[in-house]
């Protein structure tokens, strides 16, 4: 009898800036979650189908991380698996999602889940993406992936989205736009990270997931803006600003008070390099980088607003994100030995000394125009009532707030977990944010 071996699945290298963010699931869980709110019904079965055509016409979607012989790469699975991007879930209360969908599984795949909650309200969609795939703005480009194909399968059942061969989802392309002389001194300018302090917890250890927001209405974000122009600040500067002074408050510490302390926050290359990416939206081209601030007792908003904007308009005219990626490559040239390493020694130093600087994500402007329109099960076109971004839940000593806004209301959230983090705790914070913006 001969035995016929089946070829071996398709693989693609996975770059330095995938392999970290998967990595980072020893920090928190990566998985993202882009929620939809309509108002009606979606059809299941198309919403299904088209998720089928997106999973298949890229081939890093329709993969899995695996490390094969210590490489990491993307492998593609068998397209009975693909069953796992779509998810439909019946009946639920109308209020808004305070337990996040559940995680998605990197090593399994495929790279995208499609939650549908049949509301009486109003249908809900969850798109979840794991940021070991791609970065926050990846998931949106995903999520308008899915409702494009929707689109058009409605209009004819036969459309398809065309099919993408294997793309450069590797930072080569930024290293090659700076000689190396100028990527050596960038590297020894970076200062290292230096975790100072960290949100308060209750108990190490994981909990129940859980999600907290806090909604602006439409006329404070005149007011930030305002308040702004008139500090030469950038709306993500101010938020910056009373994130800080909200951390400050809620760990109601005196030694925290005039002593520099930091958060880090984040940029999207795409912005910083526009154009180097266009055939690439589905990637981690995101890098974070630290502020470190200080503060009074009893300060306010025009206290430190100065201090963020300096620091933040300094990176933005320098080689943003260019040290990190050279930080990352270094350690893979030691293979994935050296990157388990790596994440070992962060751990370590978390649980010795109880430190985790916070994070502080602005995602910007979620336009409902990118997604609409969206007709519904019996063809009438339907309105979005909300776009809400549910960020990673973190675990201590991690914690993670992000902004976003959707038709001028601005929304912080945090995901986090309930029993090592205090509820109560979580909502306060927001609270005290809320109050120190203008």
């Amino acid at each position: 009898m001969v035995m016929v071996m089946s070829p071996p699945p398709a693989r693609y290298p996975a770059p330095a800036f995938d392999v970290f963010n998967v990595y980072f699931e020893r920090v928190y869980d990566p998985s993202m979650h882009v929620v939809f709110t309509f108002s009606g019904e979606i059809d299941a079965g198309v919403l299904r189908e088209a998720t089928m055509r997106v999973v298949a016409s890229d081939p890093y979607i329709r993969s899995r991380y695996a490390e094969v012989d210590d490489r990491p790469v993307w492998e593609e699975v068998p397209e009975d698996e693909w069953e796992r991007a779509f998810i439909l879930t019946r009946g639920g209360a109308d209020e808004p999602l305070t337990t996040p969908p559940p995680p998605l599984d990197v090593r399994s795949g495929p790279q995208v889940r499609v939650n549908l909650y049949r509301r009486a309200a109003g249908d809900v969609v969850a798109v979840t993406c794991h940021h070991g795939f791609c970065d926050a703005a990846g998931a949106l480009t995903l999520a308008r992936e899915v409702f494009a194909v929707y689109r058009g399968i409605m209009d004819d059942p036969g459309f398809r989205t065309p099919s993408r061969a294997p793309y450069e989802r590797s930072t080569k392309r930024v290293l090659a736009l700076y000689p190396e002389e100028e990527q050596r001194q960038a590297l020894a300018e970076e200062e290292p990270f230096v975790d100072r302090w960290r949100f308060p917890v209750e108990q190490t250890g994981r909990g129940t997931p859980r999600v907290a927001r806090r909604t602006l209405a439409p006329e404070r974000l005149g007011r930030i803006k305002a308040f702004g122009r008139e500090h030469g600040a950038t709306v993500n500067d101010v938020l910056i600003a009373a994130y800080f002074l909200a951390l400050a408050k809620i760990r109601h510490d005196p030694s925290d008070r005039g002593a520099p302390r930091s958060l880090l926050t984040s940029a999207d290359l795409r912005r910083k390099y526009p154009g180097l990416y266009d055939d690439a939206l589905l990637a981690n081209l995101s890098i974070a980088y630290e502020a470190t601030l200080s503060a009074g007792e009893g300060a306010r908003l025009p206290d430190i607003v100065g201090q963020v904007t300096s620091i933040t308009a300094r990176r933005k005219a320098g080689s943003l994100g260019l040290a990190t990626i050279l930080f990352y490559e270094e350690i893979m040239a030691g293979g994935m030995p050296a990157v388990r390493t790596f994440f070992d020694g962060m751990i370590d130093r978390y649980e010795a000394s109880g430190h985790k600087n916070p994070v502080f994500s602005n995602l910007g402007i979620f336009d409902p125009g990118d997604y609409l329109p969206v007709p519904g099960k019996d063809g009438s076109m339907l309105d979005l009532r909300e776009i809400q971004y549910l960020p990673c839940v973190c675990w201590p000593y991690g914690f993670l707030v992000i902004a976003s806004t959707f038709r001028d209301r601005l929304t912080l959230a945090a995901a986090y977990e309930e029993g090592p983090y205090s509820t109560a705790t979580v909502e306060r914070f927001l609270e005290y944010v809320d109050e120190y913006l203008p």
